[in-house]
Order: structure tokens, then sequence, then C-alpha cells
């Protein structure tokens, strides 16, 4: 029997990373929130690698923090090793990554879940969406979005009612016969939707690490409407400490100096534990081989698209049959637990070959098996359902994120997870959304992929996808979106005031660096040789000087006291602004070209059967993603130069059209 169990303004399906990014976010801004989780014990679960960051997902990381989230707090607070990845090369690519201590990251932010206000967690399975008719006017009025109101754009005939959503969310249902009311619902139900796991020959339905599948909310969405995808990953076997030869691995400790990924946080030390490096080799290889007929990917039993950037060791050594060895990372996954996780070698392979490969590799002869490794089959949506607020197209305030939008790493969960609870608080208090550009930040170009391009195997944020990756740098996150997070208040005074602290020290410091002239004055050469800066030949400013890759911020302090002091993090931006001016620069005439086409946005309701000229594929295309703006329309895959110029040019006609008949 069902019942009103409780109304709510948001509710979040899903507590993993997506979800509770969501639903605090939500909270935060002031909505009645219900955050609905299979299992209160594994609150921001961590159910492959126990890390945060890495290349590109360190930057998602520190643009979370910078809007007011919480995972780079709570890595902080729970992490046991931090190290600077990339130092070798430009400050575009360095990237922060942190082991977790897994069970600690999830009590913690389980903690911070149940004691932010406006927010209720709950242990509850939805099965199903309750969907209600949008009554007739509302249905046929323009939507509101990002863009004002579309449909003003010169003379286009619209058919409103066609492409106004129908239906909007009203509710879910529980298995035990609770309804929760909500007019904003956001699912980020991860790698749960009729979950299934693969060891070898065995399947059976179930959600990771052994939870609960959801196996009935997927038949929901499809009477929905929703188009659904079936994806797969995997994780590798866990394996006990006292059972490693450490010695016949390579040592990787943590970095000496301290690291963080909240621009809040302060902590100095913390105890750190190392991983290891080992290598399969050519009778690790054999016995794959050798047993590949019993691969579940090879004989049918795995129907799910895997991820391409992080294959199983099974797809490695088909991929690549030249290569002699794949490295291999030994990571703790806490500091109160024997398991360690084997980090480059995910399996679905059947039990008995995973102990016959693991005992070849060196370090790992006699190690017992804690966990098995195995592939999870999921169900999850196509996003190019989604607008770039992460709303869907046909469903007013029905929300996705995560996983379930076709994603891995909780790093894109949390950050896809961020925007669709704060969008979703926004379109409740009648404000307009947030919609971040791709030369915004690498969220921006996160959800710009995934609603403009869609994907057809679980998508991985990396560098390569950013055409600003200068101007998106991690280290200056904060200085791009702390603004757009106080603006939508998730960011606090104090963390404002920081904000307002550090951007006034940098420029404090580049105005005193312009303003410091030095001559090639004997005094002045040997105050420079002191410092270990090569003597000049002609006069210069401070700032030109910083511009050498040799030369850093506190050698020229050194010669030229005046200078202010200046924090580890204000100097870093003061001396990549310095050094990487005429690079930045050129970027920032790449965005502004960009942002011409970005500006000219399409009428949301255009019948793209009007526009002619246009190629068959690409009318297609248009009218399925229906982009907002020229700049998107060029994203789309099937969509060339040539229809976005037809398509400009239309628009342009209509435009004239409609303002002589004014």
């Amino acid at each position: 029997m069902q019942f009103v169990a409780g109304q709510y303004d948001v509710i979040v399906i899903g507590a993993g990373h997506a979800g509770v990014e969501a639903a605090l976010a939500a909270a935060r801004m002031g909505q009645k929130t219900l955050l609905a989780t299979l299992s209160m014990d594994n609150i921001a679960l961590m159910p492959c690698n126990p890390s945060v960051g890495g290349p590109a997902k360190g930057h998602l990381v520190r643009e979370v923090d910078a809007l007011g989230g919480e995972m780079g707090v709570n890595a902080d607070r729970t992490c046991i090793q931090f190290r600077m990845l990339n130092t070798g090369k430009g400050p575009a690519v360095h990237a922060l990554r942190a082991q977790a201590d897994k069970k600690l990251y999830q009590f913690t932010m389980k903690e911070t879940c149940e004691n932010t206000p406006n927010l209720d967690v709950k242990q509850i399975l939805i099965t199903d969406l309750l969907l209600e008719d949008i009554p007739g006017d509302d249905a046929d009025r323009p939507s509101q979005t990002e863009n004002g109101d579309a449909a003003q754009v010169a003379g286009a005939r619209v058919s409103s009612a066609s492409f106004a959503p129908k239906k909007r969310v009203k509710g879910v249902v529980v298995e035990t016969g609770e309804v929760y009311l909500a007019p904003a619902i956001v699912m980020a139900t991860g790698t749960y939707l009729k979950g299934r796991i693969i060891i070898g020959e065995h399947t059976y339905s179930g959600g990771p690490n052994g939870q609960r599948p959801a196996m009935r909310f997927s038949e929901s969405l499809a009477a929905a409407g929703i188009r659904l995808m079936r994806f797969k990953t995997g994780t590798p076997a866990r394996v006990d400490a006292r059972t490693l030869d450490y010695g016949k691995m390579q040592l990787q400790p943590g970095d000496e100096e301290a690291r963080n990924f909240s621009f809040l946080s302060d902590v100095k030390t913390r105890e750190q534990v190392p991983c290891y490096l080992t290598y399969t080799n050519e009778a690790t290889h054999k016995i794959l081989r050798d047993n590949m007929d019993r691969a579940p990917m090879a004989n049918g039993i795995i129907e799910g698209v895997g991820p391409r950037y992080c294959p199983s060791i099974e797809t490695k050594i088909l991929r690549f049959p030249d290569k002699d060895r794949h490295q291999l990372f030994l990571e703790p996954e806490g500091l109160h637990t024997n398991e360690v996780y084997v980090q480059g070698m995910s399996t679905s392979m059947p039990m008995d070959v995973q102990l016959a490969f693991l005992h070849t590799i060196p370090g790992l002869e006699h190690c017992h098996v804690m966990r098995a490794g195995y592939a999870i089959e999921y169900d999850c949506i196509d996003p190019t359902q989604l607008k770039p607020t992460l709303e869907f197209k046909a469903i007013r305030g029905f929300f996705s994120a995560g996983q379930s939008n076709g994603t891995s790493g909780y790093e894109e969960a949390a950050a896809q997870g961020l925007i669709a609870g704060i969008n979703a608080a926004l379109l409740l208090k009648g404000e307009e959304p947030v919609v971040l550009r791709r030369s915004d930040a690498y969220i921006g170009v996160l959800i710009d992929d995934l609603v403009t391009k869609g994907t057809h195997e679980p998508y991985r944020m990396m560098t390569s996808r950013a055409e600003y990756r200068l101007l998106l740098r991690q280290d200056n996150a904060d200085m791009r979106l702390t603004p757009i997070g106080r603006r939508i208040g998730l960011v606090t005074d104090a963390r404002w005031d920081r904000f307002l602290q550090k951007k006034a020290a940098i420029e404090d410091a580049l105005t005193a660096l312009h303003d410091a002239t030095l001559t090639p004055s004997t005094a002045q050469n040997a105050a420079l040789e002191e410092a270990g800066i090569a003597p000049i030949h002609t006069a210069c400013t401070a700032y030109d000087l910083l511009k050498r890759t040799e030369v850093h911020y506190e050698q020229l302090r050194t010669a030229l006291p005046d200078l202010p002091a200046l924090t580890q993090e204000v100097e870093t931006q003061v001396e990549i602004q310095s050094r990487y001016e005429g690079y930045i620069k050129k970027q920032m005439e790449q965005v502004a070209h960009m942002e011409r086409l970005e500006s000219k946005k399409i009428p949301e309701n255009i019948n793209y059967n009007d526009v002619p000229s246009l190629r068959d594929e690409a009318r297609e295309k248009l009218a399925a993603i229906r982009p907002a703006s020229l700049g998107q329309a060029s994203r789309i895959s099937g969509v060339s130069p040539a229809d976005v110029s037809v398509l400009a040019v239309w628009m342009e006609q209509q435009r004239r059209m409609m303002a002589e008949r004014r």
C-alpha cells in the first residue's frame, strides 16, 4: 500500500559522489532536500580505486571546491598520501592526486550530510519515478533558459508544443510503499541500475562491493521515454598487505611538501603511507592469453561497453600484444586495514585465473586475495537527452548526474552532481541556471561533451579534451569560479574573504613587479648575482625578469627587498601569469573568437525543417540535440562548418525580416 511519507523541494536518488554533492548544494542553497541511499554505510563509497584526483580529475576536484562543493574539503581531511603529478611539464597539466583512507572518506562525508541543515538522509530503495502532465498553457509556453527567451529570436516558425516538455516530476515511490513528493529530482544512480556482477562464468545481480542493485527503476525511466544504454566497468582484486613482499617493488612515497585540494585547507602535515610499483611479465601474459577463451568479454557474457582509457588487464594483453610488461601500483586502502588495491589490473577473469596471474608478479608471489576483481554491467542514460543544465529536455524538474550519464570516475561524478544540485535549486527559485562554458572550467568541457556529443563508452575527463588548458589550470580554479559560487550562495563569508585577500595579493604583487625598474648598474647586477640571477644588460622591470624560466619570485625579492612577501599559492599565480603571459593572451583571443559563436543563440523551439540547404544528417542531429547556440551546434558530430554557416545566415535573414515587420 502506497502512502505519502513526505514533501521535499529536491530529492536526490543515490548517495555516491554525484549524489552527495547534489544534495549538499541544494540544501545549502535553502531547499528542503532528501538524499536517498541504498545503504547508510556506503555514502560516498569508493568502490574502485582508493584515490582522488590525477590528470584532469584533479582539476575537477579543485573546481568543485572553488564553487563551494565538498569533495576537496573531504579529501584533505581523510587522505593518506598526496602527490603532484606531471611536475616536469607545464602548469596546465600539473595534477594533484591523493590516496584516500576509503572508510574514513565515506564516514566523514556521511557525517557532513547528516549534519547539514535542510538535508534528510534515508536508507530506501526507489523503484518508480512519478510524473504528471504540465498544464496546457504552461507546456505551450517556450521555456526560459540560460539563453533568455529564445523564441523571440527572429522570425523562426516555431512549434512550441512540439518541443516544450509535456511532463514534469512529481515524486518517487519506494519499494516499501512510501511516496515522497518534490518538484525537482536529481538522479545519481551510479552503477546500480540493473547492476550485474561478473567474475568469469559466474554472474549475479548486484551493485558494487556486494551492494544491492536497483532492478526496477530502469523500467520506470524507459516508461517515461528515456533512452538507456548498457555500460560496463571493472575493478581489480584487493590483496592482503601481510602477504606482499614490498622489497621486490619500487617505493612510491608522497610529496614532502604539504598539498591540499581545497583552497580553504591549511593542513601542513599529515600521516602519509607509501605506495609501491611493480610490473606484469611474460609469465603473467601467458596465463592471460592461455585463458582468454574464459574471459567474459571474449565469450559473450559481458554485453555492456567498457572504458577505453581504463581497460582490464585482459584487454591490455589483446590490445598491446607487443608490450612485454604493464605497470601496477599497490595502493593501501586505509590506515586501519590490510586491504591493498592492485591499480592497473582490473579484471573479470575466473577466480583461478586471477590467483594464477597475480602470483607471477614480483612481490605478489604469495599474496592472499581478500576481494576478487570483477566487472559490473549497468544501465545509464544517453546524455544527449539533457540540457547543459543537466535537466532532461523532455521532463521538467528531472536532472541526472554522474555515472548514470555514462561517465566514469568519482571526480566527474562529483562535478556533475554539484551542477545538477545547483540548477535544481535555482529552478525552484526561478533564477537563471549555472552553465559553465568550455573556457570557464573543465566542468564546462565535461558537461558540454556529454550533452552535445554524447558518449558510446564510459567517459573519462582528460586534459586533452580542453581547448584552453592554460586558462583552466588547477591552481587558478578559485580565481575562475569562486565568484560564481558566491553569487549562487554556496561560498561562505569566510571563503569569500580568503578569496578576496588572495586576489588582492596577486594584483598587488603584479603591480609591484611592473613598477620595479632595474638598470644594468654594477650594484644592481651584484645584487642579482647574489640572488642567483644572471646580470642584465639593458633596463627592464622586475616583471620582465620573472618571465625567465630560471628566475623565481623569491630570488627577485632577495635582490629587491621592497617587493611584497607572498604565500606559496600567490607566488605560483604571479610566476605563471608573468611567464606565460603571451600564451595566455593568445588563448584568450581564441576564447573571444569562439564566444562570438556562443553568443549567437538559436531559438529553443526552432523547426529545423524550415532551414533550407541543411544536409539531412545535420538536420537530424540538430533536431535531436537542440543546441543552445551556434557554438554548441558546431561541436555536434555530423554537423559541418558549412551547416553552421547555413544556419547562421538563415537566422540573420529571419532577424532582418522581423526587424522590417516592426
